[in-house]
């Protein structure tokens, strides 16, 4: 079965020909964040825009390096929402006529169901791997969501718990903007916290004593906030002497409040084969470690997406959704 998928949910425009589900033939991603650097975020209006004017050059593309044309695709996918109005009616109306030109299925796809597809995908090369095992425990966590699901099968999800406030990527660019870093600042945080200790200023880790498995950053923000205001008041040298530091003790805390809450619904659901993690943040070396860490000797498999392409809103993860939800029709 070969699926396109369109995924124009945010600034990215992306097209993806997958093979089964799993098989990426390509992925073509084009996205607009260097020109929203400058302003720290996406202008909705301008991403739309942009996406109108790249996204039949992306699918053409597309269809070209995957080596097949629309007689040979079996349907069409493409995200449905969550994500900005302009930039999702750019998508799902070129799927629309596309569809109908090419007298094709057309399955809409939830961007989250997208992203817990997104552990299924595999390069031309990497296909001899073990197709991912339910039940599940999932961690999607970007710049948009941070919620835990407990995964029966690709259409039998139950959402375990979500973010009271901010999203995890939102709160990593958020700490980056505070500590002067480019947009979008997760990965920028990322390479600085690598330089720095991050015994050298703890953060609390939120809602550590709370039962429940929802989550909350926007405590983080506001500790990281008021420390450099302190720090200023000192000597305003020191932060750039400490950011690092400042910025690995900031990640610490944001990856062990996830950890903690994935071994928390771990607890409550015995017989669980993997987790996985999908999403921007799951490119994350120092989330993957922590979780690898609190599951050894637990026998349960650790899985992220295969390729940091398909970590990020993408096509192929459409597709591989669209591709799934026909089977289970």
């Amino acid at each position: 079965m070969l699926v396109l998928g369109i995924e124009t949910s945010c600034d990215e425009t992306s097209a993806a020909v997958v093979k089964d589900g799993s098989e990426v033939l390509s992925c073509i991603i084009a996205t607009s964040k260097k020109d929203f650097q400058s302003l720290s975020g996406v202008i909705p209006e301008d991403a739309a825009r942009k996406q109108i004017l790249s996204i039949l050059p992306v699918i053409d593309k597309c269809l070209e390096e995957a080596g097949v044309n629309s007689r040979s695709l079996d349907a069409l996918a493409v995200t449905r929402g969550p994500g900005l109005l302009g930039s999702l009616l750019v998508g799902t109306v070129t799927a629309r006529a596309l569809a109908k030109v090419w007298d094709k299925p057309l399955i809409g796809v939830h961007h989250t169901l997208g992203h817990l597809s997104s552990t299924w995908l595999r390069e031309k090369t990497d296909l001899e791997k073990n197709e991912p095992a339910f039940p599940i425990l999932t961690l999607s966590v970007s710049g948009g969501h941070t919620d835990l699901w407990y995964r029966i099968s690709h259409t039998d999800n139950q959402l375990l718990g979500s973010t009271r406030d901010d999203a995890a990527g939102e709160a990593f660019d958020k700490g980056a903007s505070l500590l002067g870093l480019n947009y979008p600042g997760g990965p920028e945080l990322e390479i600085l916290a690598h330089k720095g200790d991050a015994d050298c200023f703890p953060f609390p880790v939120p809602l550590k004593e709370d039962a429940t498995l929802d989550f909350s950053f926007s405590g983080l923000k506001t500790s990281l906030k008021y420390l450099l205001k302190d720090l200023a008041s000192i000597n305003p040298d020191f932060i750039n002497l400490k950011k690092s530091s400042i910025a690995a003790g900031f990640q610490r805390a944001i990856c062990a409040h996830l950890a903690n809450r994935i071994i928390a619904a771990l607890d409550m659901h015995h017989g669980t084969k993997e987790v996985h993690i999908v999403g921007g943040v799951s490119a994350n070396q120092v989330l993957k470690a922590a979780v690898e860490e609190r599951l050894m000797n637990s026998g349960v498999i650790l899985r992220t997406p295969s390729s940091l392409r398909f970590c990020t809103d993408n096509g192929a993860m459409i597709a591989a959704a669209g591709t799934f939800l026909m089977r289970d029709e």
